[in-house]
């Protein structure tokens, strides 16, 4: 389980480098687009669940609004990707578990204990940490990250919600298919024509995403989710050294403190519903693109 979660977060820190590379030239909602058109292809051997699926009319208006809530969310995930450093779009995405607690406080009727909050409110400060408005400029890269967290915690909820009534492929699936056509409105005001690089580089960004949630999905099954999350802050050192090394960004010590925060905060939450044996908080890899 351990391995397959290395192999994880190498596919996600890949995913990130790519982004970064390619650069804003192509708007964001455009890049996000092609990144899930050319996805699903993957899709493929999910084509017999789907057929099978009998959805109800409720069941096709949650993935509606679940596609809408994740287009949203890849599209300002696109967007700070090109205009905050590595690190800090990682660190900031540990945040979306966080939401996913209150969220289900809110909204599926979980109780939130004492220590459970105590977390919470730990996760916030992690993001305070990082962001410390006042001291330095929160851009509007830090405000779309912010913002995408929040929506990709509406999506898992949703998510959370379907689970108990349609099977996982074609959860996986019809996620991809709407938020392919949910991107579609976005792209198409702001379309300029791609080259055949970045044409290339939202290929294997594709490719990247998809081998990321098969490896998830391989390191959830074969180790509990205590044993795989404290893995994950793997990923915000490798996007510090990445950062540093392929593109020259400055090591910032508190943002690495405050993702370490964030993701001490979210393990304890992992880790007390592991002991209660219920699953509602994402593994923070739950909530990628």
């Amino acid at each position: 389980g351990i391995f397959w979660m290395l192999v994880t977060g190498v596919c996600f820190i890949a995913v990130t480098a790519l982004v970064k590379y390619m650069g804003p030239r192509l708007p964001a909602a455009e890049a996000a687009f092609l990144r899930y058109a050319m996805g699903l292809v993957f899709l493929l051997p999910a084509i017999g669940s789907l057929r099978t699926a009998g959805l109800s009319r409720r069941q096709w208006g949650l993935f509606s609004l679940r596609g809408f809530f994740h287009s949203l969310g890849v599209i300002l995930w696109f967007f700070a990707m090109t205009r905050i450093p590595i690190a800090e779009v990682t660190a900031m995405n540990y945040l979306a578990p966080i939401y996913v607690t209150l969220g289900a406080a809110v909204f599926l009727g979980e109780k939130l204990a004492a220590r459970r909050i105590a977390a919470v409110c730990m996760g916030l400060l992690g993001a305070a940490i990082i962001l410390r408005p006042g001291f330095r400029e929160v851009s509007m890269g830090h405000l779309a990250m912010l913002l995408a967290a929040v929506v990709f915690a509406g999506s898992y909820l949703l998510a959370k919600v379907l689970a108990d009534e349609v099977k996982p492929a074609v959860i996986v699936a019809l996620l991809s298919v709407f938020v392919t056509l949910g991107l579609a409105p976005f792209a198409a005001p702001v379309w300029i024509a791609p080259t055949v690089t970045e044409i290339f580089i939202l290929a294997a960004v594709a490719f990247f995403a998809t081998a990321g949630h098969f490896t998830m999905t391989l390191a959830f099954a074969a180790a509990p989710v205590t044993v795989t999350q404290p893995v994950t802050f793997l990923q915000l050192l490798w996007a510090t050294l990445l950062g540093a090394v392929a593109f020259a960004e400055p090591v910032d010590i508190w943002v690495v403190l405050g993702g370490t925060v964030i993701l001490a905060s979210v393990t304890f939450i992992t880790w007390r519903e592991a002991m209660l044996n219920r699953q509602i908080t994402p593994p923070s890899h739950a909530t990628k693109v």
